[in-house]
């Protein structure tokens, strides 16, 4: 049994040191070293991924949502929410593919104000 234990330690301890160089490489830092201000940079293949995957994909559902929108406009307008459909089918997707840099995962401009 108290071989059990000793092992059990042993491993415990020696995943949670393996975890820590995972965990330190996972937040990126800016010139100044402050965590506060970090900045988002994405690595080449998010880049690729998301010019030869993601931004096809979201430009196309931004047509079918403007498609999808102007068939239910007429329904939209009944019930009062063409601006929430609007927002919603083409406003949304369309911000995603052409407002955010390339790879990342917030939609904006990295704009320091």
């Amino acid at each position: 049994m108290k071989l059990f234990r000793s092992t059990a330690v042993v491993l415990a301890l020696t995943t949670g040191l393996l975890a820590m160089p995972a965990q330190a490489q996972s937040v990126q830092q800016n010139t100044s070293g402050d965590p506060m201000y970090t900045v988002e940079a994405p690595k080449a293949f998010s880049m690729v991924g998301d010019l030869l995957i993601a931004r096809p994909l979201l430009i196309a559902a931004t047509v079918i949502g403007a498609g999808v929108f102007v068939v239910s406009l007429p329904f939209s307008a009944m019930g009062g929410g063409i601006k929430e459909a609007g927002q919603a089918l083409v406003v949304e997707p369309g911000a995603a593919a052409f407002a955010r840099c390339l790879g990342c995962t917030r939609v904006g401009y990295n704009r320091q104000d």
